[in-house]
């Protein structure tokens, strides 16, 4: 009876020592398996983190392209307003003479005089009809050129008033435009006083 009972006893704490081994074998793959999950959790959340990082460096990337699209689309060059202010500047010094134009409008006006005018006409007809009317030509052509000289020059000095608010206009810009101006005017008075022969008038005949 002592044999069986001592038997029985040990049985019982075999069974109680591999009871034992078992749950801490249970507790520690728990163990494990919690901690496994939580680096992938982890992992899992510094991916998306990185991800979003690099979504939100794109998005300001694009924002930032499209920005200076629109920025550059809307800020006109000025390049127009000095090629405007340049042509007015060289239409004012064209006035000043006439230019090429003026010059063959003259002449032809004069040889038109001498074929239609009669030989025996006066000499007073024969000086309007061969260098009067060449002279009105030529002062006509001037006062053309003097008034586009004008006008282009007033458009250039016009235009920031309706272009992009708070953009200045190059001061050269200006200058060239009010060159051109002041030289519009200028032509367009001296054009004005040799078409009514204010200035350098024909000759008396009498």
């Amino acid at each position: 009876m002592a044999t069986k009972t001592e038997e029985g006893a040990e049985a019982g704490t075999t069974a109680g020592i591999e009871t034992h081994n078992d749950d801490e074998t249970r507790a520690k793959t728990g163990t494990a398996g919690e901690t496994a999950r939580a680096e992938e959790t982890k992992t899992t959340a510094a991916a998306d983190e990185v991800d979003e990082a690099e979504g939100a460096e794109d998005s300001e990337g694009l924002d930032a392209e499209e920005g200076a699209d629109d920025g550059d689309a809307k800020v006109p060059s000025g390049v127009g307003q000095g090629a405007g202010a340049v042509v007015s500047a060289a239409l004012g010094l064209v006035s000043l003479s006439g230019g090429w134009i003026g010059t063959i409008a003259g002449a032809r006006e004069q040889l038109v005089g001498q074929l239609r005018t009669p030989s025996t006409a006066g000499v007073a007809t024969q000086i309007k009809a061969v260098y009067g009317n060449a002279w009105h030509s030529t002062a006509l052509w001037a006062g053309l050129f003097a008034l586009a000289a004008l006008l282009t020059g007033v458009v250039v000095l016009a235009r920031p008033a309706f272009g992009v608010p708070g953009r200045p206009q190059a001061p050269w810009i200006k200058s060239v435009a009010w060159a051109g101006v002041c030289l519009g005017v200028i032509g367009l008075l001296l054009a004005v006083l040799k078409y009514s022969d204010a200035l350098l008038g024909l000759p008396s005949t009498g």
